[in-house]
């Protein structure tokens, strides 16, 4: 069983502050090996359970955050800036299934920690007319390929979304939020466990014939973009194909869902988000 583990920042142990997943800071350094001890977590699960092949990508900001020297040896690593496929780098690769860990709630979440969509700069995303944040456009590229994703990690919020979006996933909830920059959390000696059990279970329900099933898009595929003003409208507005609706809002149609992900790419690359 060949298994891609997306990876962000902003939904691991103990993480409650920009301060503390921006490279720039001194709280940095502490939390991306916090990181990588939720991604070894979900590696030890998943081979403990029958997995066979591990492939992980970092896909925090540049991707280059998770420690590779502490990182589970019998993973791969996939690091560094612009890959094709971003977050789930790799799931072209005939990955059987996905996990997600450290993910975050979409833009406007609810008592929900760091919520964004993709960066700052974007108000809302939809996909074919809903609305959706990380999870759901991940979940859609990792489904165009074939695989289900089993597992998410990160707060209640995410936890929440993602079981909207994939009905059945796992879910290892490693703090429980009270606002966009406070929580209540569990030390890594309760979250990595918790996330090592849940990642067994996930495979375990996946080599049963159990658990989710792969994300599917209706074709063409329709993108919208809603960004925080319309200087960045203006700039994400001259990816060629896309329709202007309002000063902030952009609109695009794709054949099908990887190369509607790269273009919301290019769109976000041009405006800077």
């Amino acid at each position: 069983m060949k298994l891609l583990i997306a990876v962000d920042m902003e939904g691991c142990t103990g993480v409650v502050s920009w301060d503390q997943v921006d490279r720039k800071t001194a709280e940095y350094q502490r939390f991306r090996r916090l990181m990588t001890g939720d991604v070894n977590a979900a590696v030890a699960g998943a081979m403990e359970a029958g997995a066979t092949d591990v492939e992980v990508s970092d896909g925090h900001g540049g991707s280059g955050n998770i420690l590779i020297e502490e990182l589970d040896p019998r993973a791969c690593l996939n690091t560094g800036t612009p890959s094709p496929f971003s977050m789930v780098q790799g799931a072209q690769d005939g990955m059987d299934a996905a996990f997600f860990v450290g993910y975050h709630a979409r833009a406007g979440t609810l008592r929900a920690v760091l919520d964004h969509t993709w960066s700052l700069s974007i108000a809302n995303v939809w996909l074919n007319g809903l609305v959706v944040g990380e999870t759901g456009l991940n979940a859609a590229v990792c489904g165009a390929f074939g695989a289900p994703v089993l597992l998410v990690t990160g707060d209640q919020a995410v936890a929440a979304e993602a079981q909207e979006c994939i009905p059945g996933i796992e879910s290892a909830i490693v703090k429980t939020a009270c606002g966009r920059y406070a929580a209540r959390c569990l030390p890594p000696a309760q979250t990595q466990p918790l996330i090592r059990a849940a990642a067994q279970r996930a495979v375990q329900r996946f080599l049963e014939g159990q658990g989710p099933r792969p994300v599917q898009v209706s074709k063409p595929v329709v993108l919208k973009l809603e960004f925080t003003s319309s200087q960045l409208g203006d700039l994400a507005g001259l990816l060629p194909g896309a329709m202007r609706l309002d000063g902030r809002t952009i609109e695009f149609e794709s054949p099908d869902m990887p190369t509607a992900y790269l273009r919301f790419r290019a769109a976000t690359n041009l405006a800077g988000a």
